[in-house]
């Protein structure tokens, strides 16, 4: 029997990575914000690659399609396949609800599959339809009659951070959160779920951080100004090992604009900045100290705070114990490494390191700097006493390509994979 199939992109692969809370400038601060799930529930019509123009009578063996015939308790997660005759490829799927409501879908690009547009709903009842053509004109349909479970108690939270319509920086990977993580036997079944769309293409993969809390996708390199990306972590309704359910997919489109990069070196103690490729200004810094010493490596602005206060009194360590308020604040990490304003160590800045971890730049550069960085823009880090922790921040850019294509739940081809839908 053949594939249901047509040639295309295998789909990328997943990374997860922990929230760790190491010692830093801001203490507890908090993370950035997710987007909101979208409702469940799929209507319309169908999208069904090869409508013939006219009505086309059964000439071949009939499809078997699944979910089979009479099937109950279905995931609404589930997705429509058949086995066709060798040679055969799709050239229609249909979802009706059992009064004739049609639901939206696409085939996957490998055929493995036709995948619903949104979630079913719950206890319903759908009807499946798959018409085949094989290479001699005979055509072949098959017919299915199915019904979604109930929705389950035991349900597992995820969390996407990237909103519509807002614009990121270059090197704003799509991360993905999970409470609890996910296990590595769970992770390639939940990451063929997560579906990333770039305009102008371009391919990628995911990496899992190690205890399957996060997963991050990006491309081989950063992204290239313009950029439309669209998501969907369509998990609703995923059943996993552990007893839970996905609950909800969510949904967003977002722009990349323009490539915006600060480059500092501990060295000089300079910062660096550089637009689209051309260096638009260079800035004094002041790093963290070498008992707190700033994190090396290529990192990435999470969140962005006009004026915020970096609580560090439950820090073990005296010293490190203060209440400050603090102006421009840009996170980079979520164990407290910032950008932020710190006119008390502007005296230094450019020869001495007296901070707690944070990049400490004066007054004047932290809000010119704050004007033109968005979440999403890269700031890479070298010569400190530390090494970027991975899963410390949105760490995906700091692993090689080769590096990241192996936190993949799935195999991820040479120089990373298409869109999956």
């Amino acid at each position: 029997m053949g594939r249901f199939a047509r040639a295309g992109a295998v789909v990328g692969t997943l990374t997860l990575v922990a929230s760790l809370a190491l010692t830093g400038c801001g203490g507890k601060g908090g993370g950035a914000q997710f987007v909101d799930g979208a409702t469940p529930g799929a209507t319309g019509e169908a999208a069904a690659p090869g409508t013939p123009a006219e009505p086309v009578s059964s000439s071949g063996p009939p499809l078997e399609v699944s979910p089979a015939d009479g099937a109950k308790d279905r995931p609404v997660s589930v997705e429509i396949n058949a086995k066709l005759p060798d040679g055969a490829t799709v050239s229609q799927v249909t979802l009706t609800t059992e009064n004739g409501k049609e639901v939206k879908g696409k085939l996957r690009t490998d055929g493995s599959s036709w995948v619903p547009a949104a979630p079913l709903k719950w206890a319903t009842t759908y009807v499946a339809k798959v018409t085949a053509t094989g290479p001699d004109g005979a055509v072949s349909e098959g017919t299915s009659t199915f019904t979604t479970m109930a929705k389950p108690n035991s349900m597992i939270t995820s969390g996407l951070y990237l909103f519509d319509d807002k614009t990121y920086g270059v090197a704003m990977p799509v991360v993905a959160e999970f409470h609890p993580g996910i296990p590595k036997k769970d992770r390639a079944k939940v990451q063929k779920r997560m579906f990333v769309q770039t305009d102008p293409p371009q391919p990628g993969a995911w990496h899992w951080v190690s205890n399957g809390t996060q997963a991050y996708y990006r491309a081989p390199e950063y992204w290239k100004p313009g950029t439309t990306l669209t998501v969907r972590i369509a998990l609703a309704g995923i059943p996993l090992s552990n007893g839970r359910f996905g609950n909800v997919d969510r949904k967003a489109t977002a722009k990349i604009g323009s490539a915006f990069e600060m480059k500092v070196t501990n060295s000089d103690k300079q910062m660096r900045v550089y637009e689209n490729g051309n260096l638009i200004k260079t800035l004094p810094v002041s790093l963290g100290k070498k008992k707190t010493p700033s994190s090396s490596g290529t990192l990435v602005v999470m969140e962005k705070k006009e004026a915020t206060v970096f609580d560090t009194m439950d820090d073990p360590d005296p010293e490190n114990r203060y209440v400050t308020d603090i102006q421009f604040a840009q996170r980079l990490t979520w164990g407290g490494e910032y950008i932020h304003a710190a006119p008390w160590s502007e005296h230094v800045q450019g020869q001495e390191n007296v901070s707690h971890g944070c990049v400490n730049v004066s007054m004047a550069n932290a809000r010119w700097l704050f004007q033109r960085t968005k979440i999403g823009d890269p700031i890479t880090i070298k010569g400190t006493e530390r090494k970027l922790a991975q899963g410390n921040g949105w760490t995906a850019w700091d692993l090689s390509w080769a590096e990241f294509v192996k936190g993949s739940a799935l195999p991820v081809p040479d120089g990373g994979a298409g869109p999956a839908l």
